[in-house]
């Protein structure tokens, strides 16, 4: 990259040196303060080679990243004949926010937008699918190792009743979110969801002259749960699109009446004989590719699963996996409400927390080991993204290193065959969510994955001059 070509360049985007009343960096952006915003031609300055997003603040901020960011304010300060000014961003999680913006502006792509919609359908839900998920594997756990000495008592069957009904109804909660998040009514989103709950008093269900209702093409009787949380997701999502496209063409004195009746109508027809066939596809195909990552590729499903998490993580793909592991935790899926891709997932964190602390020992720049000490704590405790965004992620190298150092305890986490009952924690709160009976197990992995992120960094994921020009030399 020429920084002194690019610095050329903004300026001249900028409205050239007249229009430029400031100018200073953090770690991630050049801040310029600007006299007239008119003159600065912003669509053009977002092109410019090495510039990862432009944000509009109390200064113009153009995120560059670390490292580079101080070498353009260098040539661009030459051209301003402004003073330098450096702004400090001490803090690892200030650090990491900045450096995270920066990443998702970089791989803001509409994939990447679209797959955080699909979380913030899940999301909501979570502290649901963690409480009923932890009292579905611990009244399993009771039962079987008291033979049942609980069942029966109306406490203990309350509490189990919270647990079931998560789950139960959770295809509806699902399509309510869904419909919601892409601009429908959440109603309507849950009608469509609830085509996947199976009750025996739904009337497609019901025997008619003690004859069952076949459905067209297939001639078999229907069954709710085949397409499952993917069904109610894509029909939650097909029903705020047919809602708003019918919305369009209705006579506004109608439109409170008839729009929902159609959306309900229509889209229920559509979701019964299509999306239902297609969600149950999708999870068809999934199971089995995690099948056989996970059972066929045994040990080394592990390594390239807990190796491969957090690049997923810094591009935003990583948000796919949010309905499957709804999926995973449901007591009527097939796994019975055991995640067992979860475990391995988790080890990756245990990579960075290795890689940290390698950096932490080895390096002399006293910045790092400020961040790394900043970072440590919250990293063990399952919170990766301080060590990530301000440590390991910047400086490239250890990054890979402890995404390598990870696939140990992801191989001993498949060869254990750890699971969890619930999800939302990760790191030592991990503890809290495996099958109960395997804690130890679940430990012994964690320390493997911190061993290997340890000994990958500190041999081979160390440069103390890459570390002296992103930090500083301090």
């Amino acid at each position: 990259m020429d920084y002194k070509k690019t610095a050329g360049e903004v300026m001249n985007l900028l409205g050239g040196k007249e229009n430029v009343t400031s100018n200073a960096a953090c770690m991630t952006r050049l801040r310029v303060g600007i006299r007239n915003m008119g003159l600065v031609r912003l669509e053009e300055l977002k092109h410019v080679e090495g510039v990862l997003g432009v944000v509009e603040s109390d200064t113009l901020q153009i995120v560059f990243g670390p490292g580079k960011v101080n070498r353009v304010l260098e040539e661009f300060s030459k051209l301003s004949n402004l003073e330098t000014v450096t702004v400090e961003e001490n803090s690892a999680g200030q650090l990491a926010k900045a450096n995270k913006e920066a990443q998702k502006i970089k791989y803001d792509k509409p994939v990447q937008r679209f797959l955080k919609r699909i979380a913030n359908i899940f999301v909501p839900l979570l502290p649901g699918i963690i409480a009923a998920g932890i009292i579905n594997g611990l009244s399993n756990v009771i039962n079987v190792s008291s033979s049942g000495a609980l069942s029966g008592m109306w406490w203990y069957e309350c509490v189990r009743t919270m647990g079931w009904a998560l789950f139960a109804y959770l295809p509806l909660l699902v399509g309510m979110n869904a419909a919601k998040e892409f601009g429908g009514s959440a109603v309507l989103g849950a009608i469509a969801g609830a085509m996947s709950i199976t009750n025996p008093s739904m009337p497609l269900l019901s025997m008619f002259e003690e004859e069952p209702v076949l459905l067209p093409f297939t001639e078999k009787v229907f069954n709710p749960a085949s397409g499952g949380l993917l069904a109610a997701l894509i029909a939650g999502i097909f029903f705020a699109f047919l809602e708003k496209n019918i919305r369009k063409k209705m006579p506004s004195m109608l439109d409170t009446f008839f729009t929902p009746l159609f959306t309900v109508i229509l889209g229920g027809l559509v979701a019964l004989l299509v999306l239902q066939p297609v969600g149950a596809g999708l999870t068809t195909v999934i199971y089995a590719a995690l099948n056989f990552v996970y059972n066929q590729m045994g040990i080394l499903g592990g390594f390239i699963l807990s190796v491969g998490f957090l690049p997923l993580v810094t591009v935003g793909l990583h948000q796919a996996l949010t309905p499957i592991h709804a999926m995973l935790n449901d007591p009527a899926g097939a796994t019975e409400g055991i995640n067992y891709l979860l475990p391995i997932l988790m080890m990756a964190g245990g990579g960075q927390v290795g890689a940290g602390l390698a950096l932490y020992v080895k390096t002399k720049n006293k910045k790092l080991k400020q961040l790394t000490r900043d970072s440590l704590p919250v990293g063990i405790l399952g919170i990766g993204e301080p060590m990530m965004y301000a440590v390991t992620l910047p400086l490239g190298k250890p990054f890979v290193t402890a995404c390598l150092g990870a696939g140990l305890g992801g191989i001993l986490a498949a060869l254990f065959h750890l699971g969890t009952v619930s999800q939302g924690v990760s790191g030592l709160f991990g503890l809290l969510i495996v099958v109960p009976g395997t804690q130890g197990y679940y430990l012994i992995s964690m320390l493997g994955a911190y061993l290997g992120g340890f000994l990958a960094t500190y041999f081979f994921g160390v440069n103390e001059e890459r570390i002296n020009e992103v930090y500083g030399q301090k």
